[in-house]
């Protein structure tokens, strides 16, 4: 395993500390850093720009060869950390000897660990990784005018508060598709200078009230629309055996809605969040699967076929048989019997 030893917090240092390990390119436009790198340890690109009052956005797109632990002695002035993962997964240890947590992806999390320690991220091999962090120096922002702190709930409050809280914080809130539409929206930005600036700048602020309204809603047991809670997740999960069992059934949104306890937004945010597809679309994709299968293995007719996975007309099924593998089905099987056989 690669370690990376960050020995700051200063955002305006991290990039280049970075590259000492990584051995990259390092260039700067418009107030924001740029470090590509393609070489033994992987490849990717980290980007990081600095506001004022302490507020600071880390962008990280990478794909490592071996686990890569990044470690960064905290210090004095330590920031509140919100993390949203795109794509992949993390592994977070508060401190070198604490036990390590799976950082899941589209999850809401924000954490803030204590002065002089050794928060760690360790970056998994051969997996692409996407991850923002949204920093803010605690000290600096209070001194923002109108920064409102004293309306965030008593929890962040106090982790904010910051002659008073050295405790480490982390919490792990609910799953949030809506808020990876925004971290999606920021990095599409092909404005420059001053219009980029302001527009990375707004869209950060935004995805910043959104982690944090998700926090205050999950303090209070509630959820977001946009949001699903564990509980919710195992739900999808259980419904996807649901479907495969009950292929042969219609298998409407109202019907499916009952059987998990989750409303039809709630159903269509799972699918999307876990399969990258709407119900209706999973459950098509696996007609067909399941209907491949029974051509390949069983001998049973196309019309026997297309009624056990639940589809009501043969014409449809050859159809849509035939856009998604590019052969009709009575052709794929009569192609399969041509096969000599081993």
């Amino acid at each position: 395993m690669q370690e990376i030893r960050i020995e700051n917090q200063n955002a305006e240092d991290l990039l280049s500390q970075l590259n000492v390990y990584l051995k990259g390119t390092l260039t700067e436009k418009w107030g924001e850093q740029t470090l590509t790198f393609s070489n033994h340890l992987g490849e990717g690109t980290i980007r990081s720009i600095s506001f004022d009052w302490g507020v600071s956005l880390f962008d990280y797109d990478v794909n490592f060869k071996e686990d890569v632990k990044l470690i960064h002695h905290t210090g004095d002035e330590i920031p509140v950390e919100f993390i949203f993962i795109s794509n992949g997964t993390l592994r977070y240890q508060q401190d070198v000897n604490s036990e390590e947590v799976f950082l899941e992806r589209y999850r809401n999390i924000i954490i803030a660990p204590k002065q002089q320690s050794k928060k760690t991220f360790i970056f998994p091999k051969k997996v692409n990784v996407k991850v923002n962090f949204i920093q803010i120096v605690k000290g600096q922002y209070a001194k923002k005018k109108h920064n409102n702190l004293k309306y965030l709930n008593e929890v962040l409050f106090s982790v904010f508060k910051e002659d008073e809280y050295d405790v480490p914080y982390r919490h792990f809130g609910n799953y949030n598709l809506a808020i990876a539409d925004k971290v999606k929206e920021m990095h599409a930005s092909e404005e420059n200078g001053m219009v980029r600036t302001l527009g990375i700048e707004g869209k950060l602020n935004i995805i910043l009230a959104m982690q944090i309204l998700e926090h205050h809603k999950f303090q209070n047991d509630t959820t977001l629309p946009d949001s699903l809670t564990i509980a919710d997740i195992k739900k999808i999960h259980k419904l996807a055996d649901f479907i495969v069992d009950n292929i042969s059934e219609a298998l409407t949104i109202p019907i499916l809605s009952k059987e998990s306890g989750l409303s039809g937004k709630k159903l269509q945010v799972g699918f999307k969040m876990l399969y990258n597809k709407t119900v209706n679309e999973y459950i098509k994709k696996l007609r067909l699967e399941i209907s491949r299968d029974l051509l390949k293995n069983s001998e049973l007719t196309v019309s026997e076929i297309v009624y056990k996975v639940g589809i009501r007309s043969r014409s449809y099924f050859s159809k849509i048989f035939s856009e998604h593998y590019g052969i009709l089905p009575t052709e794929y099987r009569s192609k399969l019997k041509r096969k000599p056989s081993l």
